[in-house]
C-alpha cells in the first residue's frame, strides 16, 4: 500500500480539497480497496483530525518501545 497526501488546487471551490491517494500493488485477495487506485478527499478540519490521531497513535506506539 502506497499513500500520498496532497492539496488539490484545481478543487479550490470544494471544501474537501485535500486528497489521500492510495495505490495497492498486491494480489486481489489482499486489497483493502476495490480499485488499484483510490482517492479520498478531506476538508482541512478532517485532515487536521486525521493528523492528530496519527500522531497520538505514533506517540502511544513509541511509549511502548
Amino acid at each position: 500500500l502506497s499513500v500520498d497526501v496532497y492539496y488539490e488546487p484545481s478543487d479550490t471551490e470544494f471544501s474537501d480539497n485535500i486528497c489521500l491517494y492510495f495505490v495497492e500493488s498486491c494480489p486481489e485477495d489482499e486489497k483493502v480497496f476495490l480499485a488499484d487506485e483510490t482517492n479520498l478527499f478531506l476538508t482541512p478540519e478532517q485532515a487536521r483530525e486525521l493528523a492528530k490521531m496519527l500522531l497520538q497513535a505514533a506517540d502511544a506506539s513509541q511509549a511502548n518501545d
